[in-house]
């Protein structure tokens, strides 16, 4: 699975003009399945999203994570980060997971956030979504749990 990080101020996404999920201070995440995911690598990508230190601490580096600043979580899913770009000028998705498989992880991946943090938004899967943010930095991470082979 892979997740893009994005420290934020502030983040929403909005459906048809209707906000269906908003965030002030903390991260702003894209999430994708790719084939071979199960529940095994979105529980990784998960513990690792939610201890990864991004936030300043009082003398400016960056030590300290989403529950220590008591930020928010916003996961969106976005399908076209598994594209493969090595060839040509159109991306192909034939990494990404099959939509009813990135559907149930997407799913999965939002009930275990719920579980263990307590501000959890998100996008709609499936949907045409409007996201808007302020980076924070501006702070990007790539982050990517392979599944086991």
């Amino acid at each position: 699975m892979i997740a893009l990080l994005q420290r934020v101020s502030e983040a929403s996404v909005s459906i048809q003009g209707e906000c269906v999920g908003r965030i002030a201070r903390g991260l702003m995440v894209l999430l994708c399945a790719e084939k071979g995911d199960t529940q095994k690598e979105a529980e990784a990508l998960l513990a690792k999203m939610l201890a990864y230190r991004v936030f300043p601490d009082a003398d400016g580096k960056m030590n300290l994570n989403l529950a220590q600043i008591s930020g928010g979580l916003l996961l969106v899913p976005q399908f076209t980060l598994a594209a493969d770009t090595r060839s040509g000028t159109r991306p192909s998705f034939t990494p990404a997971a099959a939509p009813d498989l990135a559907r149930e992880l997407f799913s999965y991946t939002v009930d275990r956030a719920r579980a263990l943090h307590s501000v959890v938004e998100t996008g709609r899967f499936g949907a045409d979504m409007q996201v808007s943010l302020i980076n924070d930095g501006p702070v990007t991470f790539w982050l990517q749990v392979a599944p086991a082979v």
